[in-house]
Parts: structure tokens; C-alpha cells; sequence
């Protein structure tokens, strides 16, 4: 409840006061009391509720029930719930008695005007709590919480803006309107008390570097009308007295939560007194809202795929033709990055990875542009940023990065419960090293960005050991019919070398792999026999194994699975300067489009006609309902250690759990 105000009576003149509607008024009856008080009685007019508390712990009872012995540790509230029609048309009085006198010894009266000010705007998110009984300067989490919701107004519905709508202090286009929430600010009561009153809307300077808030002074169908009156290096605006007892301003978020900003925003509005021109204002009422900026979410790969992002290079034409397949297949739109814009860098997977931001009244698609900034740098800012399409970027101040802050490093699960905690938005999972080690990490900026968003706590794996240092080189997720709803694909060494051995116990021994790979002289065959004979090899990819184990026990643990939620993947890495890459075209690297899944071509050892290491993927993978297509990435891609889910994109339908009702 807003604070209660103290307001003490005179014996010599009337006093007149203004309450607010609902809110409790201490009237202070000691500071002129007649000689000889003993006990005092206290009636109101009608619609004036009027109580006798010892103190504001305890409870309440009526005051026009009984006179009351006088006592310095009452309180006296009066309490009005109705806006008067008139200036001092209510009134309390109160009168003094002694037993040794048969009439009062003096009365007081304390004149009312009551005026209903409230500051609202969306508490319940789509029926979370009836707004009638929150406190709205809490936000509280949950299906039983409340709070109004904020997004950052990161896109341009303008394209003739240079700027996101978010870096403007002007309301450009009305569809702009769409991405803000509504604050309202009602008022009641006579309209002569605001000669002398006045309300200002006011926030922290902490919040207005963080939100910007326009007020509609005209037609609402002209943007001009849209005045800009909070955020930035404005903290207060005095609101005018326009026709009607409702007021309506225009939110917009312009900072995701991030470290050292909770995501929390307050705005007030308060009632001052201007009645004496000899002081300053002074406060009688003020109310508050609260509202949270939506956070930045991310979408795994078993969500509904609603668009695949691809990059034409100088000698990807077939890789693109096999994406496109794919694409119809799903039933996905396909988005072709040229050469000339992408300027032959063809991993747009590294460059950006596309989520959402969501309240009750806007879901809009936003892409996080990574820290890398290849020759890609520039196609999410200009080509995906515009009409209900918003940009996020973050880069450290001193632009060193390392190929970990990529974001083929920066993937997310499916929803999962990890000991007895619920992650309905699943976790995101991010590569480091070892803890305590002083190996390659993702830039600090980022890592604060993702742990500030709250609602998909960031897991971090062990990727030191790989050269590229993805957590896509070897995990990944699809969709299952049973169980968790997903699968996890891990890569697996130690399987791999299992087929080889079963392969070579049937007598193919002498099969080869990478029969078949077009135009490519640098690679030559190798038999099943040879891979087996391969101490280095086999040695090598213990270590490998180890490493892909020990991300394993911290998946299990950190998302809750259990080794029936796992499939390991047939594969085989080798060593460059002391890190890993694949051996053969990553199997787990692939493109998930719902039930069809784009595999790199693995170009195994031939056997009855048929790659072993496809026929293995099949058996594993088929059963849950998946199709199995496998893209010829080797020359464009695998040869330069990437594959096909770093060299696409996918844009997904959002979650239909709203983030606002889980508990982080």
C-alpha cells in the first residue's frame, strides 16, 4: 500500500486536506488539544470511514462507535474510497470532552477532498492474478505472479529510419506503437483542486538511461502527437490538464537486462500540493509501477522451424541446392545470403543466432549479432534488422575475441527439470575450459548478457580442446516422439571405433573411406584396417572421448537426462596444432527442421553398396520418426573444419510456455 500521510488538526481555524481514494490519511489530534482533555469523540460525513488503531500493527476498530479516552498512542485514519464532486464537501470532527464538564470543550474540523489518482498499466499477463490485489510496486514471478511486461523496442518498423526505433526519441511510424506498453493514468475528482496541485510522472535517472515513455498530446492516428516526456536525460514531466480523467503514455524498453540492471523499471506518479507560493511543492501521494524488460530467449532445434538462412559462396552451389531441398521439405521459408553481401564467409551460423522477446500484447523475432565480425558482420544489422524484426549486439570494449565468442558456440536445449528445478525455456549451453584453467572462454560482455536473461541459465561445457571451440563439433538435439521429447547426439569415438571393429570382424576391413569426395586431391583414402592400426589415431581420440565424457556427466547432471536420452554418434577427430577436428564430416553438425534432418555426407567406409556410417545414423535416428538426408559439405565446408549447422540458420517458432510464468 503507498505510504500513509500525516495531517494535523487546529482548534483555532478549519483545516482543509486532500485524500486519495483507498489510501489511509493519520490525522494527528495532539498537537492543540484544550486543557483538561480527557476523552474525545470523532464522526465523519457520509463516505468518510474513520478508525482507532493503537498502532498500525494492531488492529482497527470504527471511531463513531464509543467516545474514546485520550491517549497519546491512538492513531486516528480516516480513510475516503469515493472522489468528491466539490472542493471541501466531506469533513471529520472531532471533539474534546472532560468528565467535569457536560459539554465539549472545543471541537475541530478537519475539511475533505478526495481525489482518485492511479498509475496502471498490465499487471496480470494474460490472467496471471487479478490486478486488484497486487502490490504494483512488486513484480513477482510465476503462473500466481504479476507485473507488467516491457520489451526493448530493439527493431525498425521505419525502414527509412537509420536507426533502430529504440535509438530514437521520435515515434516514426504509428505500427511503432505496437512494440510499447500502455501506462495509464487516471484521475478523479474536482477539477478546481488542480489550481493549485499538480502531478508529475517521474523516474530515477538509472531507469530513464533504460526506458523512454511518450505521452499522446493529440490525434492519436498522428505521430507527432506522440511527445517524448521520460527516458534518457528526462526524469520528471508535470502532466497537463487535458480534457477526460484518463491520461495514456507509450513505453519502450531501450536495454535488455544485463549485468548490473536487474531488468527492473519503476515509474511514478505523484500528487503535490502548490498551494503556498511562499514553499515548494510538497508531496501528498504518490503511486507506482512496475514493469520488467523482457528478456532475450533463444529457441532449440526441437522447435518448429519457420525459416533457414543460408550464404551463396563461390563453390556451395550444390550445398545450397540440398538446403533449399530441405527447406521445401519442412515447409520453411529459405533466405539466401549472395556473395556480394556476404563476401564469401559463409558461416552464419558463427554470425548470429536468432531468438525472440515476448510480452502478453508482441512477440517479436530478434537476432543477436555475435562479437566475431567476419565479412558476414554487417548482414543482421542491415538485412535482417527491420519491421518487427529486432538487432541485439554485444562487444567488448576492447574487441578481443577469441573463435569461442562465435555462435556456433552458443546453442540451447530442449526443456528439461534438473534436480527438482523446472527449466521450461530449456538452458543454454556455452564453450569454455576447464574451471580454474586458464584456456579460451566467450567474452565476458557475453556471458553477462546470457546469465542476465534469467530464464535459460547458461550451462558452460569444456570446448578448449577443439581448435574451433564449438559446442556444436559435437552435441546437438532433435525431436523424439517419447521420453524427454528430444534426443541428445553426442559425438562418439568409442563408437565409432566399435563399427570399425565390427565392420573389420565381417571381413571389410579394406573398405575405405572417402571414396567418392569430388574435386578434392588433398584427401586420399583410408581403409577401416589402416584407421584401426592407427596408434597415434586410436590414442589421440581416447583423449578426445575423454573430453566429450566429461561434457557428458555435466549435461546429465545439469540437464537432468539419463544416458537413455543420449545417442552417441559414430565419429572420429584428429589432431591440428594440438586441437581437434573431425576427422570425416561431424555427424552431429547438422540442420534440424523438425522431422528432417540435413546430415553432413560422412563419406564412410563403403560396404554392400552403402556408406556403414550413414546405415548407422539411420538405425539410430529413423526410429524416432526423423528423416535422414545427408549434404555433401566435404570441399566447401568440412575442409575448412565446419560443417552444415555452421553453415546455416534457422529461425524458429517461438516457445508456447510464456517466460513470465516459470520461476528462475
Amino acid at each position: 500500500m503507498p505510504l500513509q500521510r500525516i495531517v494535523r488538526v487546529c482548534l483555532e481555524h478549519p483545516t482543509s486536506v486532500v485524500c486519495v481514494a483507498g489510501v489511509d490519511t493519520l490525522v494527528d489530534i495532539y498537537g492543540s488539544v484544550p486543557e483538561g482533555t480527557e476523552m474525545f469523540e470523532v464522526y465523519g460525513t457520509p463516505g468518510v470511514d474513520i478508525y482507532i488503531s493503537p498502532n498500525l500493527e494492531r488492529g482497527r476498530e470504527r471511531a463513531d462507535t464509543r467516545r474514546w479516552h485520550f491517549d497519546a498512542s491512538l492513531e486516528i485514519i480516516v480513510v475516503m474510497n469515493s472522489p468528491s464532486n466539490d472542493l471541501n464537501d466531506s469533513h471529520v470532527q472531532i471533539s474534546y470532552h472532560s468528565s467535569r464538564e457536560p459539554l465539549p470543550l472545543a471541537y475541530a474540523v478537519l475539511y475533505l477532498t478526495c481525489v482518485d489518482i492511479s498509475l496502471d498499466c498490465d499487471l496480470n499477463c494474460e490472467g496471471r492474478h487479478d490486478g486488484n490485489f497486487v502490490d504494483k510496486r512488486q513484480w513477482v514471478w510465476g503462473p500466481r505472479g504479476y507485473g507488467a511486461i516491457l520489451l526493448v523496442n530493439c527493431d525498425r518498423d521505419d525502414p527509412s529510419c537509420g536507426v533502430q526505433d529504440n535509438g530514437d526519441q521520435h515515434v516514426r511510424c504509428l505500427q511503432d506503437l505496437e512494440d510499447m506498453s500502455v501506462m495509464v493514468l487516471r484521475t478523479q475528482g474536482p477539477a478546481a483542486l488542480f489550481d493549485d496541485h499538480k502531478l508529475v510522472l517521474h523516474t530515477s535517472s538509472y531507469d530513464a538511461e533504460r526506458a523512454r515513455v511518450f505521452h499522446i498530446c493529440g490525434p492519436e492516428d498522428m505521430c507527432e502527437a506522440y511527445r517524448h516526456v521520460l527516458g534518457q536525460d528526462k526524469v520528471s514531466y508535470e502532466v497537463p490538464r487535458f480534457h477526460g480523467d484518463e491520461e495514456r503514455f507509450f513505453v519502450e524498453g531501450l536495454s535488455f537486462p544485463d549485468a548490473g540492471f536487474t531488468g527492473l523499471i519503476s515509474f511514478h506518479v505523484t500528487l503535490l500540493d502548490d498551494s503556498n507560493e511562499a514553499f515548494s511543492a510538497s508531496p501528498i501521494f504518490t503511486d507506482t509501477v512496475v514493469f520488467r524488460v523482457a528478456p532475450w530467449i533463444m529457441t532449440p532445434s526441437t522447435l518448429l522451424p519457420l525459416e533457414v538462412y543460408v550464404c551463396r559462396v563461390r563453390n556451395n552451389t550444390c550445398f545450397v541446392d540440398a538446403v533449399a531441398e530441405l527447406a521445401r521439405k519442412a515447409g520453411c521459408k529459405l533466405t539466401i545470403c549472395p556473395q556480394d553481401e556476404n563476401r564469401n564467409d559463409r558461416w552464419i551460423q558463427d554470425e548470429m543466432e536468432l531468438g525472440y522477446i515476448q510480452a502478453p500484447h508482441k512477440t517479436l523475432p530478434v537476432v543477436f549479432d555475435s562479437p566475431r565480425n567476419g565479412e558476414l558482420q554487417d548482414f543482421p544489422y542491415k538485412r535482417i534488422l527491420g519491421p518487427d524484426f529486432g538487432y541485439v549486439t554485444r562487444e567488448p570494449r576492447d574487441r578481443s575475441v577469441s573463435g569461442l565468442d562465435s555462435f556456433g558456440n552458443l546453442e540451447v536445449s530442449p526443456p528439461v527439470v534438473a534436480n527438482g528445478k523446472e527449466y521450461p525455456l530449456g538452458r543454454i549451453l556455452i564453450g569454455g575450459n576447464l574451471p580454474g584453467s586458464s584456456g579460451r572462454r566467450v567474452t565476458q560482455v557475453v556471458r553477462d548478457f546470457l546469465h542476465a536473461q534469467k530464464v535459460q541459465p547458461p550451462v558452460e561445457l569444456f570446448v578448449d580442446w577443439l581448435a574451433v571451440g564449438h559446442v556444436d563439433e559435437f552435441l546437438s538435439f532433435i525431436p523424439a516422439p517419447d521420453g524427454k521429447g528430444f534426443r541428445m547426439l553426442l559425438a562418439s569415438p568409442g563408437a565409432c571405433f566399435k563399427l570399425f571393429q565390427e565392420k573389420r570382424k565381417c571381413g571389410h576391413g579394406r573398405a575405405l573411406l572417402f571414396q567418392g569426395v569430388v574435386d578434392n586431391e588433398q584427401v586420399k583414402t583410408i581403409s577401416i584396417n589402416q584407421v584401426l592400426s592407427n596408434e597415434g589415431l586410436i590414442s589421440y581420440n581416447k583423449f578426445v572421448q575423454s573430453c566429450i565424457d566429461w561434457n557428458r556427466e555435466v549435461l546429465k547432471r545439469e540437464l537432468g537426462l539419463a544416458e537413455c536420452d543420449i545417442i552417441d554418434i559414430p565419429q572420429l577427430f584428429k589432431t591440428e596444432r594440438k586441437k581437434a577436428v573431425a576427422f570425416f564430416p561431424d555427424l552431429v553438425n547438422m540442420l534440424v527442421l523438425g522431422k528432417y534432418l540435413g546430415i553432413p555426407k560422412p563419406f564412410g567406409p563403403i560396404i554392400n553398396g552403402r556408406c556403414c556410417l550413414e546405415e548407422t545414423v539411420r538405425s539410430l535416428l529413423e526410429p524416432l520418426g526423423l528423416h535422414c538426408t545427408f549434404i555433401d559439405d566435404f570441399t566447401p565446408y568440412h575442409m575448412l573444419h565446419g560443417e552444415v549447422h555452421c553453415g546455416t540458420n534457422v529461425r524458429r517458432k517461438p516457445f508456447s510456455f510464456k517466460w513470465w510464468n516459470m520461476v528462475p
